[in-house]
This record gives structure tokens, C-alpha cells and sequence, in this order.
């Protein structure tokens, strides 16, 4: 009876093996006519364009008052040189930022006329001609890279200074009568 009991098992688990291998669902044909790889949809475009617009609002904040940003900043870093810190390196990625961005500052204003005009696009946003919204999502895409080329990783340097600074110039923790 065991015998005949694990024959039984093994039949079926060779049956389901065999039936595993086979797919569950059918195959159907492709359609005659594959999507077009350059068309992109209203929907997406419009969404394009909010992300750009919200980019390009988050990168004005930046040239606002850029002087005084600057200044401010700079007023830090002669703070900190009075104090007898070593301030070369945060000094000179501030002087690379500040010359980036007076140099892209007219690419960032060139980018506020395809802001205005947004060809292509009603007041709200909503694609208007698909072409001109194309065109347009394109010339901001443009715009932006020549932008942040222009820019050449200045912002990320002074950061990456200033986190560098801050580490070497770590306070260092008061002793407790515990330490002792």
C-alpha cells in the first residue's frame, strides 16, 4: 500500500512539473501599428512643464539678492578667518560660486521669456497646440542644462566645502567630572 501511495505522489508531482512549464494565459499578436517612440501626450506634457516651472521658480530663489547672499556669507567666512580658522578652501568655492552666478544669471533670464510666452500652453498649463508645448518643454529643457553647465557644480563645491570646514572645526566636547 506505501508502494502504491508514493507511486500515486510521484505521477502526480511529474504531472504538475510538466504542467508548470507550460504558460497559464494565451499568447495574443501585437497590434499592426507600434506607438510612435516621438509622441508624447498632453497629459504628459503638461506635467513637463509644471515640473519645469516649479524648477525654474526654486532656481530663481537663488539670484534673488544674490549680492547680498554672497556678502552675507562671505562676512562668515571673515568671522571664522578672525577666529584663526583655515578658510582657503570654503573662500575659494565661495569665489567660483559667486563668478558662476554672475555668469549664468542672464541664461536664467533669457529662460524667463520661455516662461511668459509659454507657446503651446494656456495660462493654466493645459497644452494648447501639442507642437508648440513640444517645442517649448523642449527649449526649457535647453535652457536648464545650459544653465546648470554654466553653474559647473560651484553650489555642491561650496557645500561640500563648507561641510568640510564645519567637520575640521568641530567644538570639542567640554570634559564632565565623569570623563575624569
Amino acid at each position: 500500500m506505501k508502494n502504491v501511495f508514493k507511486k500515486i505522489i510521484l505521477a502526480v508531482s511529474a504531472a504538475a512539473l510538466v504542467f508548470a512549464a507550460f504558460p497559464v494565459t494565451s499568447a495574443y499578436a501585437a497590434d499592426d501599428t507600434p506607438p510612435a517612440t516621438g509622441e508624447v501626450s498632453n497629459e504628459k506634457l503638461e506635467k513637463m512643464w509644471a515640473r519645469q516651472l516649479q524648477a525654474y521658480e526654486k532656481i530663481g530663489k537663488t539670484f534673488e539678492d544674490t549680492d547680498a547672499h554672497i556678502a552675507k556669507f562671505q562676512q562668515r567666512i571673515d568671522k571664522a578667518a578672525e577666529n584663526g580658522k583655515d578658510v582657503t578652501d570654503l573662500q575659494a568655492a565661495l569665489d567660483a560660486y559667486s563668478v558662476a552666478l554672475k555668469a549664468a544669471q542672464p541664461k536664467y533670464t533669457s529662460m524667463a521669456g520661455i516662461v511668459n510666452t509659454h507657446a503651446g500652453f494656456d495660462a493654466d498649463g493645459k497644452v494648447t497646440d501639442a507642437e508648440q508645448a513640444k517645442s517649448t518643454v523642449q527649449q526649457m529643457r535647453t535652457s536648464m542644462q545650459e544653465l546648470k553647465s554654466t553653474m559647473g557644480g560651484t553650489f555642491k563645491a561650496l557645500r561640500e566645502a563648507l561641510k568640510a570646514f564645519r567637520e575640521a572645526n568641530k567644538p570639542t566636547e567640554p570634559k564632565t567630572e565623569r570623563d575624569s
